[in-house]
């Protein structure tokens, strides 16, 4: 039978990964598709390592539009990342009647809706399971493995950089800029680490699984970022006291109002599944209402584990290459038609429990006036610990850790405004978010 002919633009890390893993496994593939699937074409900047990678009989060009609309190609695989070339790339594959594979989640987080949209019009799939959580087919889990199921919510960890930092901090009990030194030296961070520790990288692919869990179009510039440069080596200690890990945690969740959609440092119980992941390593939790709660580990990175979700694209195209357009899996799960108008609810309204941490004049009343201020806006504490601050100790003050119950984020923080006002109160509060994630 013939071959599916692939276009290859981008031979770095994954780009090369996908051409090794395809040679290598070229038969097992060929069965599981129904024929096989070879790279035909290659296109990137360096052409001596692209021909050494793909090997003389993939013809090599450093032009990847030309791929795009080659006659001979079936299917346009992106590696290129960012998006701009990515973006002109993709559309002009589509335009030509490509399907496209991409690992690109920057480019589906922020204009999937356009690209799918005209996907949708010209008959060809746009895959893209290797855009979340590297070689975790989890894209494949929310499309169709769950969808019996009403999704209630999706949480992750989702960057193995910031994972690997909040692990490292953790065990060694070292400054965060201690860890990210160390994180840069081991090739985990790059020497500008904004993207992977302030959550953009996690915000992406977080956007692009509550469009899938949801039903909703993917709505990235409404997500609510906040990252791990400013945590501090003493509240994941009291966290580990209390029997909490801190992680750097997507959660997106279905509530009455609206969808959240938020990418900050939570504490997680310790004995859960998910905050037992380690160093560079991803995991997604998903709960539906029929299933409960299904967990994804594995690698979230990495040349082959993400050439695996690449593979796994090209496998499903081939299979559908002759199907109607109408009987495919849509792109983000739900039918087109069907995509629900859902508000991505902003950072006030989201409903957690919380961390705070106070420095507390240690005096009678202090803590009375607190848990009254709490009291007074709806919060209730579920856990509380005291231990001197070795800075401040010595004039009297102790830090003071509180872990109150389910609480609207707005009200705390109108809490918070009053607590800190307070003369016994010694500079700002430390807020985190807590998730319980029991199912």
């Amino acid at each position: 039978m013939k071959p599916i002919y692939v276009g290859l633009c981008g031979v770095g890390t994954v780009g090369g990964g996908t051409a090794t893993v395809l040679k290598r496994n070229a038969e097992e593939i060929a069965r599981r598709a129904g024929r096989p699937i070879t790279v035909k074409m290659a296109a990137s900047r360096d052409l001596a390592r692209a021909r050494e990678v793909c090997g003389s009989d993939v013809e090599i060009i450093d032009d990847a539009l030309a791929i795009a609309r080659h006659p001979d190609i079936d299917i346009v695989v992106e590696l290129i990342g960012g998006t701009t070339v990515a973006k002109d790339l993709v559309l002009t594959a589509i335009e030509h009647g490509k399907h496209v594979v991409t690992a690109n989640k920057k480019l589906i987080a922020e204009y999937g809706n356009e690209i799918f949209a005209r996907a949708q019009e010209k008959g060809v799939i746009v895959a893209f399971e290797a855009a979340v959580a590297g070689g975790i087919p989890v894209i494949k889990a929310l499309r169709e493995g769950l969808t019996a199921n009403r999704i209630e919510w999706v949480a992750g960890i989702i960057n193995g950089t910031s994972n690997f930092i909040l692990t490292e901090m953790r065990d060694k009990g070292a400054a965060f800029a201690d860890v990210l030194a160390e994180a840069q030296r081991l090739g985990y961070a790059e020497a500008d680490p904004t993207f992977d520790i302030e959550g953009h990288d996690a915000a992406h692919k977080l956007t692009i699984m509550s469009a899938i869990a949801f039903g909703i179009p993917v709505q990235f510039d409404k997500a609510y970022l906040e990252g791990i440069s400013k945590l501090q080596a003493a509240d994941i200690k009291y966290a580990q006291e209390l029997g909490y890990r801190i992680k750097l945690l997507g959660v997106t969740r279905r509530r009455d109002t609206g969808i959240e959609l938020r990418v900050a440092p939570t504490l997680i119980p310790a004995k859960r599944l998910i905050a037992n992941v380690d160093g560079v390593m991803n995991a997604v939790l998903v709960k539906g209402d029929a299933v409960g709660a299904t967990m994804y580990y594995g690698p979230g990175a990495g040349a082959e584990p993400t050439a695996s979700s690449v593979i796994a694209d090209l496998v499903d195209i081939t299979r559908l290459h002759t199907a109607d357009p109408e009987h495919r899996v849509p792109h983000l799960a739900f039918q087109p038609s069907q995509l629900a108008d859902l508000p991505i609810l902003p950072i006030g309204e989201v409903e957690s429990c919380y961390y705070l941490r106070l420095n507390a004049r240690d005096q009678t009343g202090v803590l009375a006036d607190v848990t009254r201020i709490l009291a007074d806006q709806q919060i209730s504490v579920d856990a509380m610990l005291q231990r001197p601050n070795d800075a401040t100790s010595d004039d009297g003050h102790d830090d003071v850790v509180i872990i109150t119950h389910l609480a609207i984020e707005k009200n705390v923080d109108a809490a918070l405004a009053k607590i800190e006002a307070l003369d016994t109160i010694n500079g700002k509060i430390v807020k985190l978010r807590l998730e319980h994630l029991n199912g």
